[in-house]
């Protein structure tokens, strides 16, 4: 089946500026990232801060040039197109921003947010779009009378929901979704990650889901793709990849998942070191400094390990098949 976006050796390199006009190393964000996302599948994208997730989604939407690569949309390279094209293309391309309040311009009322799209792209005659907006407002849950309302007067759930219609507005197939609830209490989390599985089951609808909880992604994922410095480091379906994963940073991210029950015991695996610069990738495996896997030797400092398959997922390990599990590095002391 054709997917609906493959994206191929996506790169987003930033130039970076130093004092006084000096020059300063490139900044490598995305490094050569490759995925797929079929109709009416949810892909999350997760990893920690600063491993260049949001630079992928803002990149294949062209919110952001690319450096090199290609992200083909129904078979279109995104990349290459004019800006008529473009235009006519953001159509079925849309994306929720991760701060609910930022992203809505607070001169506009709620109606006037969502009904923008509908203007621009000619989707409905003048007399026809109130009543647009308000069926929209109560899709995601609102009452259709708040259209006269504006951002301040909204909680941060209720206005991520107007984020959500204002993107439903102009009929998207797919929609990237930027850490949509990261920034809402738990209660509310559940509730518009519910809402986004009902809107794509109602709808179709296609996400990419940034997101660094794996705790979040395992409700609403049929995929992840765990980035690490800008590269995708395992990949998978989402039931295997939270009970088996092969990549010793997946098993970190796994362990640093909260635990609901505060009585049990509990088994956290705390890297050494903090992320190395995106300016200054380390050689080899761009692991390998934090990594704690048994079998780490000086292959993993010089040679790049590639995406292969491994137990039913694709991990960039060049030992993945003997990743210990959490349990297992609890017994043998890492913590």
């Amino acid at each position: 089946m054709t997917p609906l976006l493959a994206v191929r050796d996506l790169v987003k390199h930033y130039k970076g500026g130093g004092l006084f006009g000096r020059s300063a190393p490139v900044v490598r964000a995305v490094d050569g990232v490759s995925f797929e996302v079929a109709r009416g599948e949810t892909l999350a994208l997760v990893g920690e801060s600063g491993c260049g997730k949001s630079s992928v989604g803002r990149t294949i939407l062209r919110l952001q040039e690319p450096t090199s690569g290609q992200a083909l949309y129904e078979g279109v390279d995104v990349f290459s197109l004019d800006r008529t094209a473009l235009r006519q293309l953001r159509r079925r391309m849309q994306i929720i921003f991760q701060d609910p309040y930022s992203s809505l311009n607070p001169r506009m009322s709620a109606g006037a947010a969502i009904a923008e799209g509908l203007e621009i792209h000619r989707l409905a005659a003048r007399s026809e779009i109130p009543g647009r907006v308000a069926a929209l407002l109560e899709e995601v849950g609102l009452d259709p009378t708040y259209t006269k309302r504006y951002p301040h007067e909204f909680s941060g759930g209720q206005r991520q929901r107007i984020g959500i219609a204002r993107a439903l507005a102009v009929q998207p197939s797919f929609i990237v979704c930027d850490e949509p609830v990261s920034a809402l209490d738990v209660s509310v989390q559940a509730q518009v990650l519910n809402l986004l599985s009902d809107l794509q089951r109602q709808r179709g609808l296609s996400y990419l889901f940034i997101a660094h909880d794996l705790a979040v992604v395992r409700q609403i994922a049929h995929r992840i793709a765990v980035m690490y410095l800008g590269r995708i480091v395992e990949e998978g379906p989402t039931d295997q990849i939270l009970s088996f994963p092969r990549h010793p940073y997946t098993v970190a991210l796994l362990s640093a998942v909260p635990e609901p029950d505060p009585s049990a015991s509990r088994n956290r695996i705390v890297l050494s070191g903090d992320l190395p610069s995106p300016s200054n990738p380390p050689p080899g495996c761009p692991f390998h400094s934090r990594c704690f896997h048994p079998q780490k030797n000086a292959r993993c400092s010089t040679e790049v390990p590639t995406l292969r398959p491994v137990a039913g997922t694709v991990a960039a390990c060049h030992y993945a098949e003997s990743t210990p599990t959490v349990a297992e590095l609890s017994i043998a002391g890492v913590r």
